[in-house]
């Protein structure tokens, strides 16, 4: 970077013009701070973005292996990425812990993205919540296929009795990116709606999500 104009090299660019002006490579390129032996460190930086599927992919659990698979980048550089993307996980959470959760529907949209979104295979989440609507925690409960999950509703209450939650909200993704909800989908709503019931525990929503959009059932009167 140092062959760059000053104005256009990360750090100075960031402090002039904030860190809105720095592209997504800009940005992680500050956190790596240094290249490899015939990689600069916006080539590498870039290199991790793409082997990720972007920011979002740094928070999926496949994220630790897909950092190891690039050439040059060390165990510390692993270890600074995965902690950042780690701080960002929780600063998205903390909200939803300290209050109810339907403060900011789209709070809670962003954060199911962030745990959904990019997956190649379909994954079934449950946000368990307490009587006052603050999260507990999140589980994913099933992963499946490109295009289908099987889930046990016997599980699912199982797991909310376990965190004994007063209510929840499922969430699953569409690997194929579009978030639209079939069928099957408002099908299985109304089956865990109703079994959960039985131990006193409401569905608040249910949230899909693709690639770069979420859809929530609740908002089209289907839960």
């Amino acid at each position: 970077m140092k062959n760059l104009p000053a104005d256009q090299r990360p750090r100075e660019k960031l402090l002039a013009r904030g860190p809105a002006a720095l592209a997504d490579a800009e940005l992680l390129a500050l956190l790596l701070r240094t290249g490899t032996a015939g990689t600069g460190v916006l080539a590498l930086a870039q290199q991790v973005i793409d082997a990720s599927g972007g920011f979002g992919g740094l928070l999926q659990p496949e994220a630790q292996e897909r950092l190891a698979a690039i050439k040059g980048l060390g165990p510390a550089k692993q270890a600074e990425l995965l902690a950042v993307a780690e701080i960002a996980r929780r600063a998205v959470e903390q909200p939803l812990r300290e209050r109810d959760v339907f403060d900011s529907p789209q709070r809670v949209k962003q954060y199911l993205a962030l745990q959904l979104d990019g997956h190649g295979q379909e994954h079934f989440g449950v946000m368990f919540l307490d009587g006052q609507h603050r999260l507990i925690r999140f589980d994913i409960l099933f992963t499946g296929t490109l295009t289908q999950t099987s889930v046990y509703p016997r599980e699912v209450v199982r797991a909310a009795l376990r965190h004994n939650a007063a209510a929840v909200v499922l969430a699953h993704n569409h690997p194929s990116g579009v978030a639209e909800p079939s069928r099957a989908d408002e099908f299985l709503t109304q089956t865990l709606a109703s079994a959960l019931k039985l131990v006193d525990v409401r569905v608040l929503d249910h949230i899909v999500v693709g690639r770069g959009q979420t859809v929530s059932l609740a908002e089209r009167g289907l839960v």
